[in-house]
């Protein structure tokens, strides 16, 4: 199941982990029951300011993205990527022409959306109807196996080249690389098991679930890491990043580290 909170007008989706395989036609539009939800039954403060709203019927939900308008965008287990309105409510659906994992989505920049195939090293730029604008196979441009990868409010592609451990930067209409930041030195001997990359705020994010958040800036310079582990992926709201984790969203302002945590108990 998938669950949408509102909370000041912002969403938040809790994801599993999708199987690998996709059997629907690209030209069939899936939707996928949607009914408004009941109260949940919580002992919450009522300061939490939490209003459980929908209720999405999507079993074993993948990975997820909302945009700069709290649409939400999600794969499902097919690894069809699904968008929902900021009430829940479905709108368009992306079925691939091939088979293949969807490892990340990045939506935030609402005019294009980024669909990231890890087994097929493949990215995917699709329009605000989800209709396809280009497809980029990394096989082509580099040398090596990408383990996760985000789209940058330029339009150009930050990718974790995880067989060289390096940040690069990819713009997608030349194919050209761009910033390349070797992580040997920032990580030292610790094991990295990455998971996530996003671009918010002039920052790049990488989340290791081994060892915190590696934060560079626009141009992949090294800042500083957050000492947040055991991470699949962070959200962002403001000038707080936000995870979930033990029935609870924590947030963490990006600039004092001030936590706070909400209780999150949707039926």
């Amino acid at each position: 199941m998938l669950a949408v909170l509102l909370s000041s007008g912002a969403a938040y989706a809790q994801v599993t982990v999708p199987s690998a395989a996709s059997v629907a036609p690209p030209s069939k539009v899936v939707v996928a029951p949607v009914q408004p939800a009941l109260a949940p039954e919580t002992n919450a403060p009522a300061a939490a300011s939490w209003k459980f709203i929908r209720l999405i019927k999507l079993p074993n939900a993948g990975a997820a993205s909302l945009d700069r308008r709290g649409a939400l965008y999600v794969a499902d287990a097919d690894n069809n990527l699904r968008q929902y309105g900021p009430e829940g409510l479905p709108l368009n659906t992306y079925a691939p022409t091939q088979p293949g994992h969807v490892a990340q989505v990045e939506a935030w920049n609402v005019t294009s959306t980024l669909v990231f195939y890890d087994d097929r090293q493949q990215l995917v730029l699709l329009d605000r109807f989800l209709a396809p604008i280009t497809e980029v196979r990394l096989g082509d441009v580099l040398d090596g196996t990408v383990r996760t990868a985000t789209l940058a409010p330029d339009n150009r592609i930050w990718l974790l080249d995880e067989s060289n451990l390096v940040l690069r930067e990819l713009d997608p209409n030349t194919l050209r690389g761009g910033q390349n930041t070797p992580l040997d030195l920032i990580i030292g001997r610790s094991r990295p098991d990455f998971r996530f990359l996003r671009q918010y705020q002039n920052n790049t994010y990488l989340v290791d679930r081994n060892t915190g958040v590696y934060v560079f800036d626009n141009l992949g310079t090294y800042k500083k890491k957050l000492p947040f582990v055991g991470l699949n992926m962070v959200g962002f709201r403001g000038d707080e990043l936000y995870y979930f984790d033990a029935g609870a969203i924590h947030f963490a302002h990006l600039y004092t580290l001030a936590e706070r945590r909400v209780p999150c108990q949707p039926a």
